[in-house]
């Protein structure tokens, strides 16, 4: 599948280490270097800020989407090619999603797994068939991959779902590597039982 948009779930903050925030300049160089548009959280802080100036820089397409509760506090970012000012949190995750042809997510807090986990969770419902990434940037998302493994091992996610990510470590690789993680899998064939969901 050929990308044109792509939104990237990260953290608010810059982390404890500097390979972070370098990973966040250099995702933003990448997207800008190919071509691809830009669809993010929308505000000027952390990794966010740092990727969405780096794509600016390179002469790439920024697409914020904020709600307006954000915005008050001052942390919209100024020189985005869009703003979108939205009025929730809900909102704001559909129309990055519609706006998008594909997720990656970085390293991140609760919102970034929350957002990460709910576009993955629309995938193996079928509700969309875009591809998810993980920038594993400093080996970050290890424990994640370990886990999902734990609760497939665990019969609560199937075999076939249980890494639903391309995962790299650098932009490029990984930018490789999405169009070929969006292919849908074959349904469940077996219904659940209330007992079972």
């Amino acid at each position: 599948m050929e990308l044109k948009s792509v939104c990237v779930f990260c953290g608010s903050r810059n982390g404890s280490r500097p390979e972070y925030l370098e990973g966040a300049k250099a995702l933003g160089a990448e997207l800008a270097r190919r071509g691809l548009t830009l669809v993010y959280g929308g505000t000027c802080v952390g990794l966010m800020g740092a990727m969405a100036d780096a794509t600016l820089a390179g002469g790439g397409k920024v697409v914020g989407v904020l709600p307006h509760a954000l915005r008050d506090r001052e942390i919209a970012h100024p020189s985005l090619t869009e703003l979108h000012l939205v009025d929730s949190m809900h909102t704001r995750k559909a129309m990055m999603a519609e706006r998008a042809d594909a997720f990656i997510a970085m390293p991140g807090g609760v919102g970034t797994f929350e957002e990460l986990f709910e576009m993955t969770t629309w995938a193996q419902l079928g509700l969309h068939h875009k591809p998810i990434g993980l920038l594993n940037v400093a080996g970050f998302y290890e424990p994640l991959l370990a886990f999902m493994q734990r609760a497939a091992e665990e019969g609560f996610i199937p075999h076939a779902r249980r890494q639903p990510f391309a995962c790299e470590a650098s932009p490029s690789a990984l930018l490789d590597a999405l169009p070929r993680a969006g292919q849908p899998l074959a349904p469940e064939t077996k219904a659940l039982r209330p007992e079972e969901s």
